[in-house]
């Protein structure tokens, strides 16, 4: 079974730990980090897996993780990336672009799904073109125009579970550097 730190508003863990399935049934804040691939006006994006406990089939960030209790969140970062992708990053390569709260619920699998969560999101820059997929976690992954995304999101033309505001950090960041 999967722990995680409970959190406050701003992310920082408050002592105690709470299971990821009870996390979700109950609406328990907790963290993730999310890491967007990029090169050259492109992004890759991950098709979920059909059998994932959420948002089951749709195209999300190029990986993305709940934070184990007692985990970083780039420590996190990078062991999703090898896990989910099989690229190997260092810590220091994660270029933090922002922090985005969610607070949502859904029915997926018709159970319930309470999704309360602190994100970190950074971007890596590479140029990889093979990727070792975790098969039960997601079923593609495509480098993607980040202009034609951001427009697919905006008007939900692709099943996904992308927020813009994301996108609009990576266009900030890259508009500004």
């Amino acid at each position: 079974m999967e722990y995680l730190d409970i959190v406050d508003e701003s992310g920082n863990p408050t002592g105690k730990t709470v299971s990821r399935e009870e996390a979700h049934r109950k609406g328990i804040p907790h963290r993730t980090s999310h890491v967007w691939l990029y090169n050259d006006g492109k992004v890759l994006i991950q098709k979920r897996s059909d059998d994932k406990d959420s948002y089951p089939g749709c195209y999300d960030i190029s990986s993305a993780g709940h934070i184990p209790a007692g985990e970083s969140y780039t420590g996190s970062a990078v062991r999703e990336l090898k896990e989910e992708l099989g690229v190997d990053a260092k810590e220091e390569a994660l270029i933090p672009i922002g922090v985005t709260h969610s607070n949502s619920k859904h029915n997926f699998h018709n159970r319930l799904f309470r999704n309360v969560q602190v994100s970190n999101v950074y971007l890596l820059q590479t140029d990889q073109k093979q990727f070792t997929l975790q098969e039960e976690e997601l079923s593609e992954v495509k480098w993607v125009n980040l202009d034609e995304l951001y427009k697919a999101v905006e008007n939900n033309t692709i099943k996904h579970c992308i927020k813009l505001s994301e996108l609009d950090m990576i266009y900030h960041y890259l508009k500004n550097r």
